[in-house]
């Protein structure tokens, strides 16, 4: 009997985090690994995000892609040029020390990621961009954050649109001009990066959807959460199918 296929190998960021106050673990959400399965089509592998224990240069040889999760700890204001204020929050050095040089690794070989909330911020960051620490503080804008109470089902529930350029890589993958999102983030775009192209905003202006400018792989990264409901979500799909395809091509090619 022939076998089948390989997968491509989609290394998924994990996050750090504490197991009954005592047990530290790094983990990935069970969502974000059904869309890399699911609907991209390939082998999820959670990464330990801690220079520790793997490097970028054995991550980028045992792995066709990488999805950049969202965490709750955000990227270090010392990686774009600011002071830590109480604003930033949580941070997570370890995990900036592996996605930051991953990202711009990715984009000088052409190696596919997909960058969500956290991931999308880094991308930007690793591209030389700065954050706002806390949207919702700065005047004309929504709260972008998530409701603090409800079911899962609430948390991650569509609540506000996203108006992408006309013809540009978004409008034509997702087959529209403004797609509906959930939000649940704290930290947006104060700056975009070098070759950062925003294709998409919500409508208080906030970036919503970015790629790289020239970058000869699959760098599509996005402020809202596809993973939730991926197969469903006429937005969510879309994405994963593409990332799927451009981690399958990589393995291909390799």
């Amino acid at each position: 009997m022939a076998s089948q296929q390989r997968r491509p190998v989609v290394g998924i960021i994990g996050n750090e985090s504490v197991l009954n106050e005592t047990y530290h673990v790094q983990a990935a959400g069970l969502m974000n690994c059904h869309a890399v399965a699911d609907v991209a089509g390939c082998l999820p592998l959670i990464v330990p995000a801690d220079p520790r224990v793997v490097s970028v240069a054995e991550l980028l040889e045992s792995c066709d892609g990488f999805l950049l999760t969202g965490g709750r700890p955000n990227v270090h204001p010392s990686e774009y040029g600011e002071e830590e204020t109480p604003a930033h929050g949580a941070f997570d050095r370890n995990r900036d020390a592996i996605t930051l040089p991953l990202v711009r690794a990715c984009v000088e070989r052409g190696q596919p990621f997909l960058g969500i909330c956290r991931g999308f911020q880094e991308v930007n960051v690793a591209m030389g961009g700065t954050l706002h620490p806390e949207i919702r503080d700065l005047p004309g804008r929504m709260n972008h954050r998530m409701p603090p109470d409800g079911t899962i089902e609430e948390k991650f529930a569509l609540r506000h649109a996203v108006k992408l350029v006309p013809g540009g890589v978004f409008a034509r993958l997702l087959g529209a001009e403004e797609v509906m999102t959930n939000t649940l983030h704290g930290q947006g775009i104060a700056r975009a990066g070098s070759r950062i192209v925003i294709e998409g905003t919500a409508p208080d202006g906030t970036p919503e959807a970015i790629h790289v400018r020239d970058a000869p792989g699959f760098t599509l990264s996005v402020q809202w959460h596809p993973e939730y409901k991926a197969a469903a979500d006429p937005v969510s799909r879309p994405l994963f199918e593409a990332f799927g395809a451009a981690a399958r091509a990589w393995a291909a090619r390799s």
